[in-house]
């Protein structure tokens, strides 16, 4: 695994930790968005949540926060450059901040993972992934040199977008606070959920409502569900929940069971 990270970063998020204090930006840089990670502090939870095992293939990632208007308020990496992640990543991990956001509320959490089978011809939310289609000027505006940098021509934009796989998490604020969202790609999507889980732990942004558990699990609300029975000659399968994600491996699928509980 890789082992390069901003010093200056993960200290401050190790402060933050033992201080049981949010990460957040100490000033307005981008409008509407003090209350959120800058682009130092997403990189430098990103990058410590990609060295951690994640049950996928062990490949950098790319993040992005957005605001609870669907604003996005930093884009990073965890490679040395643009090119070490899948570009293609950059702008689905904006949808699925984008997504986690927009289908999220102050006393449900909605990962994007949870979102996966219901979506599916059949389900209570088929179309869904259809409704929200990606500012395509924002996505892909600006210079390409500047992805993931504090002047990635996202920052300050609306995405939109809609993402139905794992990688997507609301963020909550101390008191259930729901100021935004995260997204993670580069991965397998259950890696993608892993990442990203731990990342909103690392910015300790999980302060999760637990009034409505779609995971299952009390501890983890809007944790990532496998509980798709698969049928013969058709794909994906029934949810026994409505909820359910595919499994990508039984690494992933344990470490999922195992991640931290939140606040």
């Amino acid at each position: 695994m890789k082992k390069s990270l901003c010093l200056a970063g993960a200290v401050a998020v190790a402060i933050a930790g033992l201080m049981n204090t949010p990460v957040h930006a100490a000033d307005d840089a981008v409008p509407g968005c003090k209350d959120l990670p800058t682009q130092a502090q997403l990189k430098a939870a990103l990058t410590t949540a990609r060295e951690a095992d994640n049950g996928g293939f062990d490949l950098d990632m790319w993040g992005t926060v957005v605001n609870r208007d669907g604003v996005v308020c930093a884009v990073a990496f965890t490679g040395g450059n643009r090119g070490d992640q899948w570009p293609g990543s950059r702008v689905i991990s904006a949808q699925k901040a984008n997504t986690a956001n927009a289908f999220s509320l102050p006393g449900l959490a909605l990962s994007t993972a949870n979102l996966y089978s219901a979506v599916q011809p059949g389900g209570s939310l088929f179309g869904l992934q259809e409704s929200n289609p990606v500012n395509v000027d924002v996505a892909y505006g600006g210079s390409a040199k500047n992805n993931g940098q504090a002047n990635d021509f996202m920052v300050g934009g609306r995405i939109g977008g809609v993402n139905v796989f794992g990688g997507g998490l609301a963020l909550y604020a101390p008191g259930g606070v729901l100021i935004g969202a995260i997204g993670v790609s580069g991965d397998s999507s259950c890696a993608d959920h892993n990442i990203a889980w731990r990342t909103r732990n690392n910015l300790i942004l999980d302060y999760v409502p637990h009034t409505a558990i779609i995971s299952g699990d009390a501890t983890r609300p809007d944790n990532i569900r496998y509980d798709i029975t698969p049928q013969p000659l058709q794909m994906p399968g029934i949810s026994a929940s409505g909820w359910g994600h595919p499994e990508c491996g039984a690494s992933a699928t344990a470490i999922a069971a195992a991640l931290p509980a939140v606040k």
